[in-house]
């Protein structure tokens, strides 16, 4: 038994240096366990388990009871060093390389938080910025149209007393009247006038011509309106244009009836400035007749043949542009058949200038209007002797052969075509008849100068066996 104390001691020292070496492998693992985690740890426990069973098995049957109690104590604690907690790190302990990259990415999220907070306060103050400066846009916008429709209900011009011929024609809306009122210069703005018209339940306006003034207000050119014309009313003179009078007779008529000079108004007949200020506003009507060569009034065939208003404060401008708008309330229902048969205006009004003089009744001036036409398709002058007429500047009953060969562009029977521009200013059952001619293959006719009756042929010979039996006996 002495023995055995001694050598069981030699192996319980074993045990406890193994265990001493164990422990301060164990130490070193756990420092270094900070990087590789709690997965090293567990590797540790195990080989020390592993070394504990190795260490058992060598001691065998002959470690005394001491030893055993010996190593169960050395186990215990070796266990209860194993369940011992791992200490914790001090707060004020420097971070770990292995720590550093998630406090850099915190700090990076905090720097993008500090500017997304930065721009939605720029943003913030972008928007109320654009919010107030809308607002006071606005409240300027209001105020101005608050300005502009007020001002518009007043007259246009309380101190101009001078009357504006305005000629409204049939069928028109009163938006439509509104933008002739304005155009006219008797109103502030159409627009207007026609929500003036609707808040009002203003209603029954009439076509016809009128004469205001940009004193008169809403009210007012409203009533008149509603009477047919009795803005009209009091009209110093009265000035009837006939049917296929040129402009020389007419500026007869104008001087008779009114304090204008016939000069005065020839002048203006010629006056490019007026023509171009009558063009721009009635575009569709005097285009063509801006681009024809040779013509000796522009205006020609364009004042239309009516009754017209005239007051002593009406201007020559406002009577010629009265008679000129009266022609495009006319032209208006025409022009896109015009368009449809190749046409222009010109050609449409001196066509019409020629059948007005050469036929009385609506048939003969249907027939004649194809007569021309037919003569145009095959290349022969119209030989009407209404151009020569023109082209004379004479105003008679007969031409006579010598006649025939005047040196000018008018004159249709040495010049093929329509010619320059109209003769006299057309009838609207004339401008008809060109529009819609009655189909025929004559290419002659003559009427008889006792009766008015009109004869047709389709040959030279038949021609002139006409003339001799209606004209010449």
């Amino acid at each position: 038994m002495s023995k055995q104390h001694p050598e069981e001691e030699s192996f319980k020292d074993k045990i406890l240096n193994s265990l001493n070496n164990s422990d301060e492998g164990t130490s070193k693992e756990k420092r270094s366990s900070n990087r590789q985690g709690q997965q090293n740890k567990n590797s540790q426990s195990k080989n020390q388990r592993e070394r504990l069973n190795v260490s058992q098995e060598s001691v065998g049957s002959r470690r005394s009871s001491g030893a055993k109690d010996s190593f169960q104590n050395t186990k215990k604690e070796t266990t209860e060093k194993k369940k011992a907690p791992v200490k914790k790190k001090p707060k004020n302990e420097k971070i770990s390389n292995a720590t550093k990259p998630t406090l850099s990415v915190s700090a990076d999220e905090m720097q993008r938080r500090k500017m997304r907070q930065k721009e939605d306060r720029i943003v913030s103050k972008i928007v109320t910025v654009v919010v107030l400066a809308l607002l006071v846009i606005g409240g300027i916008l209001g105020f101005s149209v608050y300005r502009y429709v007020s001002s518009s209900l007043q007259p246009l011009d309380p101190d101009n007393k001078k009357t504006v011929a305005v000629e409204i024609p049939s069928g028109s809306s009163n938006k439509q009247i509104g933008e002739i009122l304005q155009e006219d210069k008797v109103i502030k703005s159409g627009m207007v006038f026609n929500y003036y018209t609707k808040f009002n339940n203003l209603t029954g306006f009439q076509a016809g011509s009128y004469h205001f003034s940009p004193s008169m207000s809403l009210d007012d050119i409203s009533k008149n309106l509603q009477g047919g014309g009795a803005g009209t009313a009091g009209a110093d003179a009265k000035l009837t244009i006939p049917e296929g009078v040129d402009i020389d007779k007419i500026g007869d008529i104008i001087a008779k009836d009114t304090k204008i000079k016939k000069s005065d108004f020839l002048d203006l007949m010629k006056n490019e400035d007026f023509f171009k200020k009558m063009q721009e506003k009635y575009p569709d009507l005097l285009t063509s007749a801006a681009k024809a060569k040779g013509v000796r009034y522009r205006l020609e065939g364009y004042l239309f043949p009516a009754t017209y208003d005239y007051y002593k404060t009406s201007s020559l401008d406002d009577i010629v542009t009265q008679m000129i708008d009266k022609t495009n309330t006319v032209m208006s229902a025409y022009y896109d058949t015009i368009k449809q048969k190749n046409m222009d205006v010109q050609e449409v009004i001196t066509l019409a200038s020629l059948v007005e003089k050469e036929g009385v009744t609506e048939t003969d001036r249907k027939k004649i209007a194809q007569v021309f036409f037919n003569r145009i398709a095959a290349g022969m002058p119209l030989q009407s002797d209404i151009s020569i007429l023109y082209a004379l500047g004479e105003h008679k009953e007969k031409v006579y052969n010598k006649d025939l060969q005047v040196d000018s562009p008018y004159n249709l029977y040495t010049n093929t075509g329509y010619g320059p521009g109209p003769f006299d200013s057309p009838s609207e059952q004339s401008i008809k008849a060109v529009l819609d001619p009655t189909a025929n293959n004559y290419y002659y006719f003559v009427a008889d100068i006792k009766t008015g009756k009109v004869y047709y042929a389709e040959t030279y010979e038949e021609h002139l066996a006409l003339v001799e039996k209606y004209v010449n006996n």
